[in-house]
């Protein structure tokens, strides 16, 4: 067999301890279980080293060179001669980075190819974007390029190499964000120049339709979804652990003697967690009345249920392992926590919670506001829930924890009089009498799921690619919501763009809107917000079927209207008697992703703000209007003009770019990054002006974000929080909001989280410390994090990284948080040690970002924290140099 592959990986940011990055992927263990099964084929991987970690030392690390040299393994130094014959549009390289061969991926004589050949497999590194070392170039560069390294890997990947096709590792790579029109490229947009006539093959996260949609229509990549690792609880550890054993005890000694005083420990040991920034604790010796006993101790176990209950990708995934059954069950336990009305499914917590007279959302709302009998009881239909699915998994699993033929078994379990296991599993608890009609089709259904989770195509389908066939088409998106995204090894694709939003997302989107107003009403003194500032993202558009479109929709008190094929394409305002309340004004920000998808969907909002605008009402009843009206007085236009509230980048640019700036550690203060934002983010979409694309309105977004009282959020799906990705800090206009308002105050942050059937408003400073409390400190996660070893280390030190965004970018990071970090990761002897030996790369980076963070003033610490990693810094710096002392 003489194909030939080209394996790319990415490295980003640049640092030898990030070669290997991809979303929820253990890079190298799965090409290692590729390149095996490869080799089986019939092709050629000659020189393949016995272990995975090997391979990553002998792409990582130069052999030639001394011991632990700064650099890459080098494959192929190309000279400037040859570069230029080979690259046709080399000199379109020049206005932005001079004369080749630059100081990029360069000796200063030659181009270098980073990365490793074995055999007619060849294993690269994708050079970087280019900017990282230079923010001000960011800033200013509208008219970007890849730079002459970058054209030089992939003209050696078809020239030289001669591959058949490239493999791209995992998600996400640069090569499809680089400059050129959205879609339909031509021979003068760089994604086109630079695959050539490559056939491109894509390992790509299910999870991520809009994304793997950009890299199919401006790479023509044939995508191959792959999965997030297996979802666990993130369950109690240290204090917490003692706090849920106290409250244990409380419940059963409160009427004794001894509840004041069980109460007094539970209040002290609370604060010692650090709970009192999340509850309103009384002081510890103070008496109190039973009542307000009961209610002070349901809101400490509300929030160590939510922490408990948090669920985490836990680890990361290799390519070609599907997860046991085992592994299965808390993906199940949430899957089973939906209603699926179109398909006469009822949720498992909604079953076990009308056994005993109650609706869930009953229980739900009550357990919210920290009634102590409601806590309990929710407590105890989630056990039930984990305990029930748990007893089925079981049944449909051999002693190996595989799953055998769940038909067979089900069909047993289900029509031959042998016992449910679930049943069996209820008859236990209080919740005997479950309705056993609707439990079956739910378990049905949930044996469906299970096959699925545990199918593995993802080796199959890339097999199948590599013959030139045809790989089956599925949707992206959250296993949870839409098990039909399963199995994975599909070419991924999203939706129809003009169906959203559906009126199920709608549904979702009033509850969500009318809790956000609620809770802003409550933190000030029961005013409306007159403006929300908030994000669309690409994906979470796709995977809710457009819930947060249809929040903006319903603060302007707007309501979709579909024609007779179902299709979005106008909106109706909904009365202000109907409304109940004032209609909001938005400023929408609006992802590079989200406006190459749903150019229409931004038409529709932009013609939803400026209808509202021109509605005939009372100022004090639409905040639309009253701001137009002052704006249009400010800038001199009309009504109609003024009222521009949707934004994003200019067309072909993706991000602000804060978080490459905050990633590479190159930014001077606040206020830059402040700039980048709005001199990246400030171009407007304007319904009235068709095809003319993105305008360049920077005064008119200054105006908007200054009227903004709120910044608001979206999370939707368990496998992605505030911490594991920069994108959400990213774009967070927090301070620059501050920084803009006439009284210079602070808006008030919030996330809305509805990751799970019970959707929830938080503040920006709960949501940080509830993801610091699950992931980051939480010894379950950073635990399965260092099992993937290399790469586990990189992704701790990359949620440390995040914190320190939202700290730039909003100052609703706590000190406690970045205390307890430090005590976890830096204190720990052991621990230290690990992560050194591991990837001490990495490990660098923790402690420049733990230093930087006291550096610029979000972190206070004792002098004897800083002295250690200041000590730590250059022990670590010697052992990359390869100086034993």
């Amino acid at each position: 067999m003489d194909k030939k592959l080209a394996i790319t990986v990415f490295s980003f940011p640049p640092d030898k301890g990030n070669v290997g990055t991809a979303a929820y992927l253990n890079v190298f263990s799965s090409i290692y279980s590729v390149l095996k099964d490869l080799k089986k084929d019939g092709y050629n991987v000659e020189g393949l080293p016995e272990t995975p970690e090997e391979l990553i030392e002998e792409v990582i690390h130069d052999k030639e060179a001394q011991f632990n040299s700064p650099n890459l393994n080098v494959v192929y130094r190309m000279n400037v001669r040859e570069y230029q014959a080979l690259t046709p549009y080399a000199n379109m390289l020049e206005e932005n980075w001079g004369k080749p061969p630059g100081h990029l991926n360069s000796d200063g004589e030659n181009l270098l190819v980073y990365g490793k050949q074995y055999g007619n497999i060849f294993i690269g590194v994708q050079p970087t974007f280019g900017y990282e070392g230079d923010p001000m170039r960011l800033l200013f560069s509208k008219s970007a390029s890849p730079h002459h390294g970058f054209a030089a890997y992939y003209t050696f990947v078809e020239k030289i190499f001669k591959a058949d096709a490239v493999l791209h590792f995992g998600t996400h790579g640069s090569l499809e964000f680089m400059p050129g029109k959205q879609v339909g490229m031509s021979d003068a947009c760089f994604p086109d120049s630079l695959i050539g006539n490559i056939p491109n093959i894509y390992y790509y996260a299910a999870n991520n339709p809009s994304e793997a949609t950009v890299a199919k229509r401006r790479s023509y990549a044939n995508t191959i979804s792959y999965l997030t690792p297996p979802a666990e609880n993130a369950g109690l550890y240290k204090g917490l652990k003692q706090l849920s054993e106290l409250i244990a005890s409380y419940q059963s000694l409160k009427d004794t003697g001894r509840g004041n005083q069980i109460v007094s420990s539970i209040i002290s040991t609370a604060k010692q967690c650090n709970l009192d920034k999340d509850v309103d604790l009384p002081d510890e010796g103070e008496e109190l009345p039973a009542n307000e006993r009961d209610l002070v101790v349901g809101k400490v176990y509300g929030k160590l249920m939510e922490i408990e209950s948090r669920l985490l990708p836990c680890g990361l995934h290799v390519i070609g392992e599907p997860p046991t059954a085992v592994e299965a069950v808390a993906t199940l336990v949430n899957i089973a926590a939906l209603d699926r009305p179109e398909e006469n499914i009822f949720s498992l917590p909604g079953i076990l919670a009308a056994t005993v007279g109650r609706t869930i959302e009953d229980v739900y709302r009550g357990s919210d506001k920290g009634i102590l009998a409601d806590v309990e009881l929710l407590k105890q239909i989630t056990e039930a829930s984990r305990g029930a699915v748990g007893a089925f998994v079981e049944k449909t699993t051999n002693s190996k924890g595989q799953v055998v033929d769940v038909k067979s078994k089900l069909s047993s379990i289900l029509g031959f009089g042998l016992s449910e296991p679930w049943v069996e599993y209820l008859s236990q608890t209080k919740f005997i009498r479950a309705d056993r009609d609707k439990l079956r089709t739910l378990f049905g259904f949930l044996g469906e799921c299970l096959k699925l989770i545990v199918a593995d195509n993802e080796l199959g389908a890339l097999k199948t690619a590599l013959e030139g066939s045809y790989v089956e088409p599925g949707p992206g998106g959250d296993p949870i919501r839409n098990p039909k995204v399963l199995p994975t090894g599909k070419n991924i694709h999203a939706l129809d763009p003009q169906s959203i939003p559906t009126a199920a997302a709608m549904k979702s989107a009033k509850i969500v809107v009318e809790r956000l107003l609620e809770r802003q009403k409550a933190d000030n003194g029961g005013k409306y917000p007159e403006t929300i500032a908030l994000v669309l993202w690409g994906t979470d558009n796709i995977k809710t079927y457009g819930e947060s479109l249809a929040q903006v929709m319903w603060m302007l008190g707007v309501e979709p209207v579909t024609d007779g094929l179902g299709r979005v394409n106008r909106v109706e305002p909904v009365s202000i008697e109907e409304l109940g309340r004032p209609r909001i004004d938005v400023v929408v920000n609006c992802s590079g992703v989200f406006r190459d998808l749903f150019i229409n969907q931004m038409n529709l909002l932009d013609r939803a703000v400026k209808m509202v605008a021109e509605l005939d009402e009372p100022i004090e009843m639409n905040y639309v209007r009253k701001h137009a009206q002052e704006q249009a007085e400010e800038l001199g236009v009309s009504v109609r003009e003024a009222a521009t509230r949707i934004f994003s980048n200019a067309s072909g640019s993706y991000s602000s770019n804060v978080n490459l700036a905050v990633e590479n550690a190159s930014w001077t203060d606040e206020k830059q990054l402040q700039d980048m934002y709005l001199s990246r983010k400030s171009f407007a979409f304007d319904s009235d002006a068709p095809g003319v694309g993105m305008l360049e309105k920077r005064k008119t977004f200054e105006l908007a974000l200054a009227t903004a009282d709120a910044t608001f959020q979206n999370l939707d799906s368990s496998e992605i929080s505030l911490t594991d990705v920069s994108h959400y800090f990213d774009s967070d206009p927090t301070k620059l909001v501050q920084g803009l308002r006439k009284d210079g105050r602070a808006p008030s942050s919030y996330i809305a989280d509805t990751t799970t059937a019970n959707a929830q408003v938080r503040t920006l400073s709960e949501t940080v410390r509830l993801d610091a409390r699950t992931k980051l400190l939480n010894p379950r996660w950073y635990e399965g994090m260092m099992k993937s070893g290399y790469e586990g280390v990189r992704e701790i030190e990359k949620r440390l990284t995040n914190t320190v965004g939202w700290s730039a970018t909003s100052g609703q990071v706590d000190n406690w948080v970045y205390e307890e970090a430090n005590t976890t990761f830096i204190e720990d002897e052991e621990m230290r040690k690990r992560l050194m030996d591991t990837n001490p790369n990495s490990f660098r980076k923790l402690l420049q970002t733990f230093l930087e963070a006291n550096g610029r003033g979000y972190w206070e610490t004792s002098e004897d924290n800083l002295e250690r990693l200041r000590e730590l810094y250059s022990e670590v710096e010697d052992k990359i140099e390869g100086i034993d002392r």
